[in-house]
């Protein structure tokens, strides 16, 4: 199965024993992610190393096993999909599209590769072009 997968499902995967991990690790799953994840990942590396109890070393160490696991496509890749993503916009409130904005790089990159986002953020179902898997949906799927 090939999916796009958001930026807090991929911090999961430094869980001990995240869905995520096993879910990956006990199917075929060709995961993709935009390259800008991998900044979020950056930004809250303290933040996700606190929760998790990792020492820097052990951090790395998954971030590379992440990174093998994960195809993180760089924008230009799905460039072309960024308008049709922002036209998605109508689904939303005001206060929602800004929230929606934030993460218009997963949309585009699902739209570009015809890809459901794995997800677990209720808001993204409130547009209907994209499907949208959250992780209780896909361990129903693979079960």
């Amino acid at each position: 199965m090939k999916l796009v997968v958001d930026s807090n499902v991929l911090f999961t995967f430094f869980w001990k024993d995240s869905a995520f991990k096993s879910i990956i690790l006990k199917k075929n799953f060709e995961l993709f992610s935009p390259e800008s994840s991998l900044e979020e990942i950056k930004k809250y590396t303290p933040v996700i190393m606190k929760k998790t109890d990792l020492s820097l070393e052990e951090f790395k160490i998954i971030k590379m096993k992440l990174a093998l696991k994960v195809n993180f496509m760089p924008a230009k890749e799905y460039s072309t999909s960024f308008k049709k993503a922002e036209n998605l916009v109508k689904y939303f409130d005001e206060r929602q599209k800004i929230e929606f904005l934030a993460d218009l790089d997963f949309f585009a990159l699902a739209l570009e590769l015809h890809l459901p986002i794995w997800s677990n953020d209720n808001l993204f179902k409130k547009q209907p072009e994209v499907i949208i898997l959250s992780t209780r949906e896909l361990i129903s799927l693979i079960s």
